[in-house]
């Protein structure tokens, strides 16, 4: 009883407000230093030498590993304690996110839904690549890909099989849990209580998961991907729905890189070039289609109540 009146009380805007702030505030502060000195075993020096290596971590062979595990409790604390402890504080039970049935169907179809979108994408990752911005955003923009591509680039160069393994907790399993916990399990519906328009909410939710990557020439195929998580989440009524969509995306990118490193396979996942025309439309029909299965397998069910 003192949830629901608490939940009627609090302003869905009051509540977007507090958990984006707590949210940055645990990803990017109180979560990174958690995992610093979490790091510091990991390190091959002092505490103040590796406090300078992270000035240029890129040029020091012995960060990867504090990086991974400053980026891992960043995502832990910042988007799933924090996250849990504001669902507590004004809305609902966690489990309430994860209470709706499963069909075995459902997992198949969103598995193969995320993959074949995948191809679809390609396109709009091309097109975003080439938008031409104000020159001052531009420059700003820019700039910022760079450093954060930089820094892909060496947490994804990897060395060892125990690097793959720390790679796809950190990249793949951490923040399916903790971005769908926020993005979709919080935002999406305060969103939606403010709106009573689940698309609008869906949307809105994408277009922030997307521009808070800091990632804008990714923006757009990046808030299609949220918006895609967002109508399976609405759909399905349990939030392990998307979180497994978003594990298969990041997953699937994580051990593609690893197998092209290792001469495995032909495709480099990170090229920005569109799939061939014929692919990408056809693969943007089977996604629609596929998408309408997932819906049709839960129309039994009344829509999650936001």
């Amino acid at each position: 009883m003192e949830l629901e009146t608490r939940a009627r009380q609090t302003h869905p805007a009051v509540v977007i407000i507090i958990t984006l702030v707590a949210v940055l505030l645990g990803f990017q502060v109180i979560g990174p230093m958690i995992g610093f000195f979490v790091a510091l075993p990991f390190y091959p020096g002092s505490l103040m030498e590796m406090t300078e290596a992270l000035k240029d971590p890129m040029h020091d062979a012995g960060m990867k590993i504090p990086l991974y595990l400053m980026q891992g409790f960043g995502t832990l604390f910042g988007l799933i304690v924090v996250p849990t402890i504001m669902l507590r504080k004004f809305r609902d039970p966690l489990t309430s996110l994860f209470s709706k049935d499963i069909p075995v169907q459902a997992v198949a179809l969103v598995i193969l839904i995320v993959m074949v979108f995948m191809i679809t994408n390609s396109f709009f990752i091309e097109w975003n690549q080439h938008i031409t911005l104000p020159p001052g955003i531009e420059k700003w923009a820019k700039a910022t890909e760079e450093q954060l591509a930089e820094l892909t680039k060496y947490l994804t160069q990897f060395d060892s099989s125990a690097q793959i393994i720390i790679a796809l907790i950190v990249i793949a399993i951490l923040p399916a849990i903790g971005e769908e916990l926020v993005f979709r399990g919080i935002l999406q519906k305060e969103f939606y209580r403010a709106s009573n328009n689940i698309h609008v909410a869906i949307w809105v939710s994408a277009a922030i998961f997307s521009a808070i990557h800091l990632q804008f020439y990714g923006f757009v195929p990046r808030m299609l991907l949220g918006a895609l998580f967002g109508y399976v989440y609405y759909w399905s009524g349990n939030l392990w729905i998307p979180i497994l969509a978003h594990f298969v995306n990041n997953g699937f990118t994580v051990v593609a890189m690893y197998l092209y490193q290792k001469g495995t396979v032909e495709m480099d996942i990170e090229s920005s070039k569109a799939a061939p025309w014929p692919a990408v439309a056809g693969c943007g029909l089977v996604t629609v289609l596929l998408l309408y299965i997932f819906k049709k397998i839960y129309e039994k069910h009344k829509p999650q109540k936001f």
